[in-house]
């Protein structure tokens, strides 16, 4: 054979590939083995009726990542539309995602999944949300130029039409700066699914609380027990009427471990009952000399006094 013609029999081979997919012949096989014709128009089919003063507006589409024809990882580079809602044809059979869809959410994710099961979402299967029948299109919007789950502002009260009680904690005194657009829940949970409690993005909650508070990671010459256990031992992530999220105030946050000796007893003298009270136990309690809580690295630090 000559050398001439190999480059050109490989091209028949891939053009002839090419032709049986789907969208390049315009034919799929319906549930029943049925083809089914998809328009020729594409999304100008649909364009006809959801326009700007539709009901089901879908234009602001064209400003997001899934309708980039040049782009051959998302839908407008094949089918358009009827890639993910499927044949024109059938118009009242057509897959619906949002209010009023007859779908399970098990199948609206199927069709999510077909682009976007990669490592970032390999921990949906068998995780909370998906266990909670929970539909992509339930948090996401694909039809919208911004998506409200993917910016810092929005993200937080499209969780909190479900989770009641974290919006409950995001409004008490002392919170992380939520419910004032400069943190979103993502930046501690990873709401497609992960291997820890709570959808954490890090493999344990101190690791996730490091990523910000890197001071609080040691490791230190004294360290304080509970806070390399575990952060929530003594803040409430969420929120708390306490100040810095304490679960309690000093000194009973103290005194839940160090139930014995001058820590436990606001009194002067010798440790012993009966005293006038103590200045050193008042207003932020054991925090007045312990002021080191989270770990010293001075040679003299052993009771994080300095």
């Amino acid at each position: 054979m000559n050398k001439n013609h190999r480059p050109m029999s490989g091209f028949v081979l891939v053009l002839g590939l090419l032709l049986c997919l789907p969208w390049a012949t315009g034919l799929a096989q319906t549930p029943s083995g049925k083809p089914t014709a998809y328009s020729e128009k594409g999304a100008d089919s649909c364009l006809q009726c959801h326009n700007e003063t539709s009901k089901f507006p879908v234009l602001p589409i064209f400003k997001t990542k899934h309708a980039q024809p040049a782009d051959q990882r998302t839908p407008f580079a094949g089918l358009q539309c009827e890639g993910c809602h499927g044949p024109y044809s059938e118009h009242p059979n057509m897959l619906k995602f949002g209010p009023g869809s007859k779908l399970t959410a098990e199948k609206k994710n199927q069709i999510c999944l077909q682009c976007h099961e990669s490592d970032n979402r390999m921990g949906w299967k068998g995780g909370p949300h998906e266990n909670s029948d929970v539909a992509c299109a339930d948090c996401h919007r694909v039809h919208v130029d911004r998506d409200p789950v993917l910016t810092v502002a929005d993200q937080p009260e499209v969780c909190f039409n479900c989770h009641k009680k974290q919006r409950a904690d995001s409004y008490k005194a002392s919170v992380h700066p939520i419910r004032y657009d400069k943190m979103a829940c993502s930046e501690c949970h990873n709401t497609h699914g992960s291997l820890t409690t709570g959808v954490l993005v890090k493999p344990t909650l101190n690791e996730t609380c490091y990523t910000c508070h890197a001071e609080k990671r040691g490791p230190f010459l004294w360290e304080h027990a509970p806070v390399a256990e575990d952060c929530s031992l003594c803040h409430r992530p969420h929120g708390s009427n306490h100040p810095a999220l304490l679960v309690k105030r000093p000194p009973l946050l103290c005194q839940q471990c160090h139930s014995t000796g001058h820590a436990s007893i606001p009194h002067t003298g010798a440790g012993l009952p009966g005293g006038s009270p103590s200045e050193f136990l008042l207003a932020k309690g054991c925090l007045n000399c312990h002021s080191q809580v989270h770990g010293s690295n001075h040679p003299s630090g052993v009771k994080l006094m300095r």
